[in-house]
């Protein structure tokens, strides 16, 4: 069992995505702290401890919409994926798109997990509260 908190990072443009998401996160048992960015750019950025980032913590789970403004998730996940510090951040896409060629790209970037996000609010949040008991609870994570 996690003792310590679970670092997040939501990296998703739609509000009111984020706000289901972090409804779910705090409505779950696993403990976890949360860190939200609108974008690709602001994610690289606090990825790297780019300013205003700079004492940003170091995620151990990554929730990564792929449609977003500036830099796309697909840009972000190939950004983290190519990067020696940031590679072994597990990756789980949390998108609208249901799309064969999205699915089949994001692997190809090394994601870790591609999900749909549901319509429904109640399999939204059960996906949500599943993907952070999976990784909070079952899987070893580096530190």
């Amino acid at each position: 069992m996690t003792t310590t908190p679970l670092e997040v990072l939501v990296v998703d443009d739609d509000a009111g995505d984020v706000l289901m998401i972090e409804e779910a996160l705090s409505a779950n048992d696993v403990p976890s702290n949360l860190h939200v960015v609108s974008d690709g750019v602001e994610a690289v950025a606090f990825l790297r401890r780019e300013p205003p980032h700079a004492d940003a913590p170091r995620p151990q789970l990554i929730l990564l919409d792929l449609n977003m403004p500036r830099m796309d998730g697909r840009e972000v996940l190939a950004e983290v994926k190519g990067d020696e510090d940031l590679r072994s951040i597990p990756v789980v896409v949390l998108t609208t798109s249901a799309l064969d060629e999205d699915v089949i790209r994001s692997y190809e970037l090394r994601a870790n997990a591609f999900v749909t996000k549901p319509v429904d609010l109640d399999q939204f949040t059960s996906i949500v509260q599943q993907i952070e008991t999976f990784y909070g609870r079952t899987v070893r994570l580096p530190r």
